[in-house]
């Protein structure tokens, strides 16, 4: 991995950084004048009605869909990867649950409620859940089409077949479960309608620690592991990080 110690940097005085600063600004403001337009399309998405009220077992026993929304009218559900017998749940789908407990009443006061879903049984769950110390609701879909209607759980024979649908494509995967981040939302008469799913570098936003490691000279340092996001740990089993040398740099131009 290319580090700010390995990396010799550009010193320069403050009236050129200045200068390649609000250069760089331009392109900021454009890039974020972008995501506004995307963020208009996606709202302004038609909505899907759903043809049933899954079910699923919660810490208060069976509960429809419908009843998951917390009084709420838009529900947002993050399809976190744990099957059954796993030991425990995904590392990448925990570091995006991580930034999620101090979000919750932040989004509640917008009329969304936040949900985790996966297909492992509710005790296997809840054992997890306890040990990673989060508060947000989360229930199984075991014995429900859920997972498999959204594209999140696959049989062992699609993925011997060597490609499964995913991400709106078809491609290979190497596990029967996968990642992902669903919209719905209930109107007054209390219909149920999906808005909205992403998939891939879609979930990135919920990973918030990105965006501030995107800040730093290092950035997320992934360019030479085998896989992205192959340094993530559960937040119980990481070891402490070390102290870094300074940063090397060369001569102001």
């Amino acid at each position: 991995m290319t580090t700010p110690q390995t990396r010799h940097h550009p010193v320069v005085s403050r009236d050129r950084w200045l200068a390649e600063r609000q250069a760089l600004l331009d392109r900021e403001k454009a890039l974020t004048r972008l995501g506004d337009e995307v963020s208009a399309a996606r709202r302004a998405l038609p909505w899907v009605q759903l043809a049933q009220d899954y079910r699923f077992d919660t810490v208060e026993g069976p509960r429809g869909l419908s009843e998951l929304f917390q009084g709420r009218r838009q529900l947002l559900v993050q399809h976190f990867m744990f099957g059954p017998g796993w030991e425990q749940g995904c590392k990448s789908c925990s570091f995006m649950t991580d930034h999620l407990d101090g979000m919750a009443i932040h989004l509640a006061h917008r009329d969304i409620a936040l949900l985790l879903v996966s297909s492992a049984p509710l005790a296997e769950i809840e054992r997890f859940r306890q040990r990673m110390g989060w508060r947000l609701p989360w229930v199984s879909s075991q014995g429900s089409d859920f997972n498999r209607d959204f594209q999140v759980s696959f049989t062992a024979k699609e993925l011997a077949r060597g490609e499964v649908f995913y991400n709106y494509g078809w491609s290979s995967f190497p596990l029967t479960e996968a990642p992902g981040i669903s919209v719905f939302c209930r109107d007054d008469s209390g219909q149920l309608f999906h808005s909205y799913s992403t998939y891939g570098r879609g979930l990135e936003v919920m990973m918030g620690a990105y965006g501030l490691m995107d800040l730093t000279p290092q950035g997320r340092g992934e360019d030479e592991l085998d896989f992205r996001m192959a340094w993530v740990r559960h937040h119980d089993r990481y070891e402490d990080a070390p102290a870094a040398a300074c940063c090397s740099s060369t001569a102001p131009a």
